[in-house]
């Protein structure tokens, strides 16, 4: 199967080897071409190192279906796409265009979706491998796969170590459907279809005085990325590695301090936090950022 692989990162930079070695053909290469003051891209680097064609996705986009359409594809496939392409794009390869979507679709649309099962405090999730159509993670279903979400998980334990391996091995039992011809393309519920926005800031704000599960879903489902946030003498604090305990305190108040963090009070249990960043910082050890500033127990976050 000739295939054209549009993606990004280490996920995309896998599923080229996985297709290589699954006897596909990889004839082209799409992915973000970084500034010159950021790191190259590891597909971009992947591709040039095969010497495989590539080209940075917006350029492709302008152009298409011309550059992509030279290479003759068979297939595309979209491996951590964030950017939106036009019809030219996902319609040029014969075959059309499939793409991975780390969710069980039609749950959580959207390029978040990690986040908020996390968020949501769900127990299962999974990845869905779809065909392309003009809508946001809307077309038929190709294949799906179910995963637990375990009760400490963060959106990066549970894509590292879960989503984004099953997720290459996926796309490459999908080409195979349908090189083979026995690709199903199952509609979607819309009636089931859940759509978040993509998780930011404005998302990650810790409220103290919500629910102790709650709070501590919160921080796992924006680890490492937005990093839920909360104020502590005026400044925002980043608060990522944390675990749920069962002591109760005050809301917000800072119960105990010791060298490996700090224990704050919620309502109906308290979260025992270990690794924290104030803004525009590194992250650091909670317990010897505590000490570096004089963090006592007693003190309060603010929401």
């Amino acid at each position: 199967m000739r295939v054209a692989l549009i993606g990004q990162a280490a996920f995309g930079a896998a599923t080229v080897d996985a297709l290589q070695g699954a006897g596909h053909s990889v004839v082209a290469v799409s992915a973000p071409l970084a500034a010159a003051a950021t790191r190259t891209d590891q597909l971009w680097e992947k591709a040039e190192a095969l010497a495989i064609p590539v080209i940075d996705t917006r350029a492709m986009a302008r152009q298409a279906p011309g550059w992509l359409g030279q290479f003759k594809p068979d297939l595309a496939v979209m491996a951590f796409v964030t950017a939106i392409l036009p019809r030219s794009v996902l319609d040029a390869p014969e075959l059309g265009t499939i793409e991975y979507h780390p969710s069980l679709l039609p749950r959580h649309r959207g390029r978040s979706a990690v986040n908020w099962a996390i968020i949501q405090g769900e127990t299962r999730t999974g990845l869905t491998i779809f065909w392309v159509d003009e809508g946001i993670d809307t077309g038929p279903i190709l294949l799906q796969k179910e995963v637990e979400i375990g009760p400490t998980d963060t959106v990066g334990s549970l894509y590292f170590q879960t989503l984004f391996p099953l997720g290459v091995e996926a796309l490459v039992e999908a080409v195979g459907l349908v090189e083979r011809g026995d690709a199903p393309r199952i509609v979607q519920d819309d009636a089931a279809a859940t759509y978040e926005p993509p998780c930011e800031d404005e998302h990650a704000a810790i409220d103290w005085a919500a629910p102790a599960q709650r709070t501590f879903d919160l921080v796992r489902g924006t680890n490492p990325q937005p990093g839920a946030h909360t104020m502590l003498r005026g400044g925002r604090l980043r608060v990522y590695d944390a675990e749920l305990r069962g002591e109760r305190g005050e809301p917000g108040v800072i119960e105990g301090v010791d060298g490996g963090g700090l224990l704050v009070g919620l309502p109906g249990g308290s979260l025992y936090v270990s690794r924290v960043a104030p803004d525009g910082q590194r992250k650091a050890d909670a317990g010897e950022w505590a000490a570096a500033n004089g963090v006592v127990a007693g003190e309060s976050f603010n929401t």
